[in-house]
């Protein structure tokens, strides 16, 4: 979801060490051991404790990612983290009884009158790999598919957020013991330490890059991976799309948490003949929801530090010096910021600059404008397979051809985002962007293991499949699913 979430290596003197980790694996290894199978009634309560301490600590949770940030709204971070943990608990806590009912499936005709069913059995530990621009919401989510999939969870917080990390670790230890939620943040000074642990599981939110570095060392123990990354996610406006409406929900997504959101619209395809009334929309939107004073605005978030901060100016840098037009959507002087940054509209965008190569994280929006349906198209399938699609069109037969020409993780049509936070449906990358899902009865199987059980009734006649071969029952089973070969066909 964006950028590196870590630095390897940052020298802290409260780090700790590989053996402590180590230590903690092996007494949740030994817990899982111990109580293999926890019932729908156990996860229910877990998950209701769960929820009850998100509400308690709402308020300073939200106070500490403020903190954190240096500006974010806390009714955004309750809007965001709290709320999408909320709900996403909340379902779990409606449906884990029912996900976890063995699912009856058909035997083939050969077996039939045996019983066949798929058991979800807990895989066992979960690693979650948590970022630092939804500190709490990605870590919570997991966090509840894990727990309703039966799993113990060793948890790694990003070293950028160390308030929200220390609010978070002290409402999980009052409600779970260590050897059944373990919570880790900026003292593990080596991330790969944490995720070379052999668990059955590793859930990791955030960039391209490091999802290769995660996954490789997940390899060397066989560990499966969800990878929920990024990319760059396009905003497609059509042609008779009404260009105000797209403007203030593409300016809306470009602006919660300043960008800094993996499913955040990463450009706008807009029509030719529409882009200057495109540019005007997004302005006056914007203005509309902030001001144009946003240093007086603390509705508005800041980039998270300074260096991402100088990685945003370097790229609107790269733009610029290679003929981009730079139109911000509010007064703004880069010296006097305080790290908040209106959104920077982009024109004349030319693929050599870095603005078109890198996922942006942040509130700059390159506009690229198109001709017809079918370029703007072809632009989005010449890059990498996006985490999320935005599709603005009221023609049914036109978004029907846009859903099936195009590959995303997901879609929101006629808005952005909201898709992610509906939790009966799965959230997930596709290529670039990701591997596996969760959320939903996704994430529950996602992090379940899907045992099939064959149950043989006493008198089956299975010694009938028994040598010796060439018997009449074995020459008519085989005669009649084989039916007749190609005689003509040669080795």
């Amino acid at each position: 979801m964006g950028l590196p979430l870590q630095d390897h290596g940052n020298g802290q003197e409260n780090s700790i060490s590989s053996n402590h980790l180590q230590q903690i694996f092996n007494q949740q290894r030994v817990a899982f051991d111990a109580f293999p199978y926890p019932d729908a009634s156990y996860r229910q309560n877990k998950l209701k404790q769960l929820k009850q301490q998100i509400i308690r600590y709402q308020d300073v949770i939200a106070t500490a990612i403020n903190q954190d940030f240096g500006m974010r709204s806390v009714d955004e971070s309750k809007i965001t983290d709290l709320m999408g943990s909320l709900l996403e608990t909340s379902h779990a806590i409606s449906h884990v009884k029912r996900w976890m009912k063995p699912s009856k499936r058909h035997t083939e005709l050969l077996f039939m009158t045996n019983s066949l069913q798929v058991q979800y059995q807990p895989k066992g530990i979960v690693g979650v790999i948590v970022p630092w621009n939804f500190p709490v919401y990605l870590a919570l989510g997991p966090l509840a598919a894990a727990l309703a999939a039966g799993n113990r969870v060793m948890m790694k917080l990003s070293e950028f957020t160390p308030k929200t990390n220390a609010v978070v670790r002290k409402m999980l230890a009052e409600i779970f013991d260590e050897n059944e939620v373990a919570v880790f943040g900026e003292e593990i000074s080596n991330p790969s330490e944490f995720t070379s642990l052999p668990f059955n599981h590793i859930v990791f939110t955030g960039s391209p890059a490091v999802g290769h570095i995660v996954m490789r060392t997940a390899a060397e123990n066989l560990t499966p991976v969800t990878l929920e990354l990024g990319g760059k996610s396009p905003a497609l406006v059509t042609q008779n799309y009404p260009i105000a409406e797209a403007a203030k929900r593409i300016i809306h997504g470009k602006t919660t948490n300043a960008g800094q959101i993996c499913v955040s619209p990463d450009y706008a395809l807009v029509p030719k003949q529409h882009v200057d009334e495109f540019v005007n929309a997004c302005k006056a939107n914007f203005q509309a929801m902030f001001g144009d004073n946003i240093q007086e605005n603390t509705d508005y978030t800041s980039i998270i530090n300074e260096r991402h901060f100088q990685r945003i100016q370097s790229i609107l840098a790269d733009a610029k010096a290679k003929g981009a037009q730079i139109i911000s959507c509010a007064e703004y002087d880069s010296t006097q910021t305080g790290r908040r940054v209106p959104v920077q509209l982009v024109l004349n965008c030319t693929a050599d600059m870095r603005i078109l190569q890198e996922e942006l994280f942040g509130p700059v929006l390159p506009i690229i404008a198109y001709d017809s349906l079918d370029d703007a198209l072809q632009y989005i399938k010449a890059h990498e397979r996006p985490l999320a699609l935005y599709c603005f069109s009221h023609d049914s037969s036109e978004l029907d051809f846009i859903l099936k020409n195009t590959h995303s993780g997901g879609v929101t049509v006629n808005d952005w985002g909201w898709h992610v936070v509906n939790h009966d449906a799965p959230f997930g990358g596709i290529g670039n962007s990701g591997m596996g899902t969760y959320h939903g009865v996704e994430g529950f199987r996602e992090l379940s293991h899907a045992k099939t059980v064959l149950k043989r009734h006493r008198f089956f006649p299975t010694q009938l499949f028994y040598p010796p071969y060439g018997t009449w029952i074995q020459k008519l089973m085989i005669g009649y699913f084989l039916k007749k070969g190609d005689p003509n066909l040669k080795e």
